[in-house]
């Protein structure tokens, strides 16, 4: 895992490139959207605004997340990058109602009230293929970099970035219709933004639900806790463990173990045992692994009593 100052500056790079695309994208939809008729368009630009948004969240988040542990925060402020990841994915899920509620009302009004929606111009295919584009490219950028400093905040990102890349996809198609066929076809171009909005909705729950296991402290997945075990495994002089305890802390996890060693040892040689261990689960998940190893005896009753 790389130091928290490396993780920093990697965050930043790519969130800054995020934010520069998703500004020009925010100027050029929003102007195309308005000055081309398209409420497609408008409520793509939206959803580029709101990752314009949360860029910044991100970078706020990191400057805190970055600060070592200190005497009031002995776990580190891991937490910060969950609390901004809730963020991102509140911000989506609130884009989403709105869109919903939008380009519904608009739909509505088209079918049962005989309104008229106007036919957008076709210059606005443009604006939303240069998205299309743009934000693929981002999005696999950041998911990679995403991976490499093991960020849930920054992959959340990304997929933000996706959905925005996905939406742009949605609404070509509306637009393609509303422009190909007419007045009679433009409620192609509100439903189209009535998609976006089921996309948006849909990554931003699952951002928040994500986000929510790591507030209320679940442990780690199945495997991860495998793979601590078949580390305690590996140290022959470990007789037997239990209770252990795990937790994640933003990009970093928090273990608690008990370990059972032989009786006869002396406190030095059951400490380097315990240190043995902390430096293998260190290797395993990172050098900012909080690992807690209890000592205790190895007598026949422990085995008996499991």
């Amino acid at each position: 895992m790389q130091p928290t100052v490396g993780r920093e500056k990697e965050a930043q790079k790519v969130t800054l490139l995020g934010m520069l695309v998703n500004f020009i994208l925010v100027v050029f939809k929003f102007l195309a959207g308005i000055l081309g008729g398209s409420a497609a368009l408008v409520a793509d630009a939206i959803h580029s605004l709101s990752d314009f948004i949360s860029d910044i969240i991100v970078i706020i988040g990191f400057k805190f997340t970055s600060k070592p542990a200190d005497e009031d925060h002995n776990y580190g402020h891991g937490k910060v990058e969950t609390v901004s990841t809730v963020i991102i994915g509140l911000l989506l899920v609130i884009i989403s109602v709105a869109l919903f509620r939008s380009s519904g009302t608009t739909i509505y009004k088209f079918f049962f009230e005989g309104e008229k929606i106007l036919v957008p111009k076709f210059y606005v295919l443009f604006a939303v293929l240069a998205s299309i584009i743009l934000k693929e490219i981002i999005f696999h950028i950041t998911k990679a970099v995403g991976k490499k400093i093991n960020s849930e905040v920054i992959i959340a990102n990304a997929w933000h970035h996706r959905t925005d890349a996905l939406s742009s996809v949605a609404a070509f198609i509306g637009i393609v219709l509303a422009i190909s066929f007419g007045e009679d076809f433009a409620v192609c171009d509100p439903i189209a933004s009535f998609v976006v909005s089921i996309f948006i909705f849909k990554v931003g729950f699952g951002i928040l639900l994500s986000s929510y296991k790591q507030l209320i402290d679940t442990s780690l997945t199945v495997d991860e806790v495998k793979k601590i075990e078949e580390t305690i495994k590996s140290i022959p002089q470990i007789k037997d463990y239990h209770n252990i305890k795990t937790r994640r802390i933003g990009y970093y996890v928090s273990i608690d173990v008990h370990i059972l060693v032989d009786k006869d040892l002396n406190v030095e040689q059951a400490h380097d045992i315990a240190t043995t261990l902390e430096d293998k689960v260190h290797d395993e998940f990172g050098q900012e692994t909080f690992i807690s190893v209890h000592i205790e005896p190895f007598i026949e009753k422990y085995i008996l009593n499991k």
